[in-house]
This record gives C-alpha cells, structure tokens and sequence, in this order.
C-alpha cells in the first residue's frame, strides 16, 4: 500500500474531534507552505510580470473597488 493510501485509510478512521484537529492542522500546515511558496516566487521575480499589469491597468483605470 502507497504512504498516501496509508494516510487516507488512516484519515478515514478518526474520530469526529480527530477530524476537526487535522482539518485544522493541515489547513495552517497547507497555508504555511503556500505563504512560502508566494515569498519564494516574490524574491525570484517570478511575480513581476504580473504585478507590472496589474499596476498598468490600474494606472489605465481599468481597476474598479472590491
């Protein structure tokens, strides 16, 4: 058996508060990784590009309010 098949039979079998407790963890463990990620992206310059249209099209007035 695969370690995710492992992982997921193992998920299946925790208890109703377990489940709540890992949803939790795994949701802030998933967030970490991806705050990493973005930063990691950020400092290569992965993300100019994409930050220069932004701020063009904004400069444009293309943007509207959220």
């Amino acid at each position: 058996m695969s370690e995710i098949k492992e992982i997921e039979e193992a998920v299946k079998k925790l208890s109703e508060e377990d489940l709540r407790k890992f949803r939790a963890w795994f949701a802030s463990y998933d967030a970490d990784i991806w705050d990493k990620q973005v930063e990691y992206d950020a400092a290569s310059g992965k993300l100019n590009e994409m930050a220069n249209e932004a701020l063009s099209e904004y400069k444009e007035g293309k943007a509207r309010e959220l």
